[in-house]
């Protein structure tokens, strides 16, 4: 019964290792209730966990089943057919899948996209198109609906054909950050939120690296747009690898630290990738035939071969990484004025991206 799933997962002490454990031995969780001490505690239980899965917190699991009663509202346990096969082969997978929105995503090809929180306007452009594009391939993007990098992920697979799947540190009665309630929405109606955690589970500083194992679990391989070298995006780099997964980087500037964990990866053996294409290359013989990404074009970049020459030496001397405007009259020799008409072209031709004062150059 679904009812001792959900309340084998909120016993007091519980870890996903130990609920596999549990079902290892005894298969299902109406027979771990049934087993009794004894047998509890010749596979290894302390006595304070026998005790708890004795006393199961059956009350607790109220508000879950009221929840399961809404529409678009999904518990997959792992002896569920509609689990995901690869998830199921890394290690400690977890034993429930909350979902909100549409489970048949999960089942779908999938790349995990992550990256900075705080990224530069340029990376959260470049995550936005490479998520738009591959998207637009067959390929759901899966991300963690954080702040940054995530949040441009989602938004621009939402403009594809694939839709992408938010994977969240918390219950899903809430939404982190807050500020991504929209989001949410917008991704529960082309793809699905989901969570390992039952409901009323805060969002807590442990619970993010655990949920980035499933975030790589899922996917075919794991992209990494722009992160600094304490980025917990790298652990979900460290996952994929762990779990054999595809890694791939995309470089930035040597000024930018954002762009030393991309770099550090690439190091370390992770593609190089310049255009969405790359990783297409890297994936085709782990796709479906029937996905239309062997006949799929890259985005054609602005042409700035057509901006007029003053437009051209301006886009000269600004670099991909952010620069003031005083910087671009000092390193150019315009005025103030014509820099600041000239960078309004430039942003309008797709040229530039401004952020906080500064631009960065994208073509």
């Amino acid at each position: 019964m679904i009812d001792s799933w959900l309340a084998l997962v909120r016993v007091p002490g519980m870890k996903p290792d130990t609920y596999h454990q549990l079902l290892d031995v005894f298969g299902t969780p109406d027979r771990v209730f049934a087993a009794g001490a004894a047998k509890l505690g010749k596979i290894g239980l302390n006595s304070e966990l026998v005790s708890a899965i004795l006393d199961p917190p059956r009350n607790l699991i109220e508000p879950d089943l009221e929840w399961l009663q809404q529409p678009n509202h999904h518990l997959i346990t792992f002896n569920d057919i509609r689990y995901p096969e690869r998830l199921k082969t890394i290690s400690t997978p977890p034993p429930l899948l909350f979902v909100r929105g549409d489970p048949d995503y999960l089942q779908l090809p999938q790349l995990a996209m992550v990256g900075s929180r705080t990224p530069t306007a340029s990376g959260r452009q470049t995550a936005t198109e490479f998520a738009r594009f591959l998207s637009s391939s067959g390929i759901t993007i899966t991300s963690g609906l954080a702040r940054g990098i995530d949040a441009a992920c989602h938004q621009g697979a939402l403009e594809g054909i694939a839709g992408t799947v938010a994977l969240v540190a918390h219950g899903l009665d809430i939404v982190y950050p807050s500020a991504h309630q929209k989001l949410a929405e917008r991704i529960t109606r082309n793809g699905a939120v989901v969570s390992e955690h039952p409901l009323g589970t805060r969002p807590l500083r442990a619970y993010f690296p655990r949920r980035n194992r499933i975030i790589s679990g899922l996917s075919l391989g794991t992209l990494v747009v722009e992160a600094a070298l304490n980025s917990g995006s790298l652990i979900t780099a460290r996952h994929a690898l762990e779990q054999g997964r595809e890694i791939f980087a995309i470089p930035g500037s040597i000024h930018n630290p954002l762009a030393r964990g991309c770099h550090r990866l690439i190091r370390q053996g992770a593609k190089l990738v310049e255009t969405a294409d790359d990783i297409l290359e890297e994936l085709y013989a782990l796709l479906p035939t029937d996905l239309p990404t062997r006949n799929a074009r890259a985005p054609e970049k602005p042409q700035s071969q057509a901006l007029d020459p003053d437009h051209q030496k301006l886009l000269k001397c600004l670099a991909y990484e952010p620069m003031r405007i005083d910087e671009l009259v000092d390193r150019s020799g315009y005025t103030a004025a014509e820099v600041a008409s000239m960078l309004l072209i430039l942003e309008l031709e797709g040229c530039v991206v401004s952020e906080s004062g500064r631009y960065t150059r994208v073509a």
